[in-house]
């Protein structure tokens, strides 16, 4: 077979930067550098891309219907920003409601404009429920509201009790600003000097501007705004902020660096923010304060598919008391510490006490993790399975498994052949992964763990994932296969992570019992329970 394409040698002519691709096609940068990685756009250092890649690729390989038909959705999604700022500084000018005039400006903001921003106004309901966790009030405690778009937490705040004119707000929207400084106005007749048009995370990382200190910060910060990596690297370092440089996570701690000791900070945040490696170091720095609650709020937001969660906390150093839980009609108490025993400090709230026990059980038992030594791999990315996905065999074909072609007993008969040219696809794993003697497949879109041992050096498409792991692992690939096929690391997946995603970094967190597998490739559920002491119930979930 041949190899998947490189990169051409690069010729001298002047080029285009990456950003005119980008602008000129209608798509992101990192599309461009995707197309650069799979040898489809030329590039040089010190000359850019070639004209000439770039001529043939938006000729003959994107096609000039698709990059057209997505420059179109793009204009669809979009607004009239300065006419809207016009019309409601207009508005305001009038003395037109502010209240009104807030839920008009925040719904008029396209999906294109609040994904850039990263911004989505929060509901009111939610604003007080959040504040529902925040101590009672003396009478002279500082709130601030870091990123306080038109006012929907400042409003909350002075609904809870505290002083207008101890309420700070900042926000980089000027039209913004002047709507909730009216509000405050509105509905207390104080005229606000405190509430800002500024980058509160420029503020937080300039040592010649010094923040008040505050009592109480609740806010909505911005979800993966987009900003430049070397200001996310600038902004990150200075505040400690290690591998977590998400704008939310930012807000985190330059939230918690403005905050007064024996403070409450309670942010709402993507449901990632909880599990993911992404902001693995934001949430250690949650755990070294007490945490008092975390929230589901389920999926609030118009066009966005992600859940919002939030979590409250005071700024001490007590990591050992209980933790409120709220997801749905559900409530209870977790111990931070079994968060703080979860790997890369997970905070998984929506598992029970119980729960959280026998997770505990798989970690009291030596094991080893997939993490360092294994080789993984993503199934065959065509770029176009309308043109390359056939449904019978024929010349210069081979068999490709999908997903649904996985099961835990075997493989179903292949229906879908693709040529045997890996070079004409958008991205291959290498070859020898596909070819070893011996590799482990499994759903990667699935909300069960499904793996199978393969020994038939079998090629599938992207919606399949593979491992080869070291030939001295000392668990046999057919016995990790068997492992996560179990009833019980199936129900723990789910409560440690609770994805509809198999991603490699959750697997890799999953400690596979080395003393159980050393000398065996098979066992059967009731040996993987007694084992642990881990009882099934009948409803099909577990204890300790």
């Amino acid at each position: 077979m041949t190899q998947q394409a490189t990169f051409l040698d690069p010729n001298h002519s002047s080029g285009m930067t990456i950003t005119e691709v980008a602008t000129t096609l209608s798509v992101s940068e990192a599309s461009v550098r995707n197309w650069i990685k799979t040898g489809y756009l030329n590039y040089n250092r010190n000359t850019g891309i070639t004209t000439e890649s770039f001529e043939h690729f938006r000729t003959n390989v994107a096609g000039k219907d698709k990059l057209t038909k997505r420059a179109n959705k793009s204009l669809l999604d979009d607004h009239d920003h300065q006419t809207l700022i016009s019309k409601t500084n207009s508005a305001l000018e009038n003395n037109g409601n502010p209240t009104v005039l807030a839920w008009e400006y925040e719904n008029s903001l396209s999906n294109a404009y609040r994904n850039k921003e990263g911004i989505y106004y929060t509901p009111e309901n939610i604003c007080n429920k959040m504040f529902s966790d925040i101590p009672d009030l003396s009478g002279d405690e500082k709130f601030c509201d870091p990123c306080c778009g038109s006012g929907n937490f400042v409003m909350a705040a002075i609904r809870h009790g505290f002083l207008p004119e101890n309420i700070y707000g900042y926000d980089t929207d000027p039209t913004a600003v002047e709507i909730t400084k009216r509000r405050i106005y509105e509905d207390t007749g104080y005229n606000s000097e405190n509430i800002i048009c500024a980058d509160f995370l420029s503020l937080s990382s300039d040592c010649d501007e010094r923040l008040p200190e505050f009592d109480a910060i609740l806010t909505n910060p911005p979800w993966g705004k987009k900003i430049s990596k070397e200001e996310k690297v600038k902004l990150g370092n200075f505040l400690g902020a290690g591998r977590s440089l998400d704008t939310s996570s930012l807000f985190l701690f330059a939230s918690m660096k403005s905050l007064k000791n024996g403070g409450t900070l309670a942010l709402l945040m993507p449901e990632s923010f909880f599990k993911i490696a992404t902001f693995q170091d934001a949430r250690r720095h949650l755990l070294d304060v007490s945490l008092i609650s975390v929230r589901d709020f389920g999926k609030p937001f118009k066009g966005l598919l992600t859940k919002a969660q939030s979590f409250c906390a005071t700024k001490l150093n007590h990591k050992k008391g209980n933790v409120f839980c709220c997801v749905g009609d559900r409530t209870f108490k977790r111990g931070q510490e079994t968060f703080l025993n979860n790997p890369a400090c997970i905070i998984n709230f929506e598992s029970s006490p119980e729960d959280a026990s026998v997770i505990l059980k798989l970690f009291g038992k030596p094991y080893v993790t997939l993490e360092g030594g294994s080789r993984w791999g993503l199934g065959i990315v065509t770029g176009n399975n309308k043109k390359f996905c056939k449904d019978m065999p024929g010349e210069d074909l081979m068999a490709v498994y999908k997903g649904v072609d996985i099961h835990k007993e075997g493989l179903n008969e292949p229906t879908t052949f693709i040529p045997k040219d890996l070079s004409l696809y958008q991205q291959v794993a290498p070859v020898e992964l596909f070819e070893a003697d011996e590799k482990i497949l499994y759903r990667f879109i699935s909300s069960n763990l499904v793996f199978y041992h393969d020994t038939e050096k079998s090629y599938f498409l992207n919606s399949v994932n593979m491992i080869v792991p070291a030939d001295d692992f000392p668990i046999s690939n057919a016995g990790i296969t068997r492992l996560f096929n179990s009833d019980l690391f199936n129900w723990v997946f789910a409560k440690m992570f609770n994805t509809h995603k198999v991603l490699r970094a959750d697997l890799e967190k999953m400690p596979l019992p080395v003393e159980f597998l050393k000398d065996r490739d098979d066992f059967t559920e009731e040996e993987l329970l007694e084992y642990y002491g881990i009882e099934r119930r009948e409803n099909g979930t577990f204890r300790a």
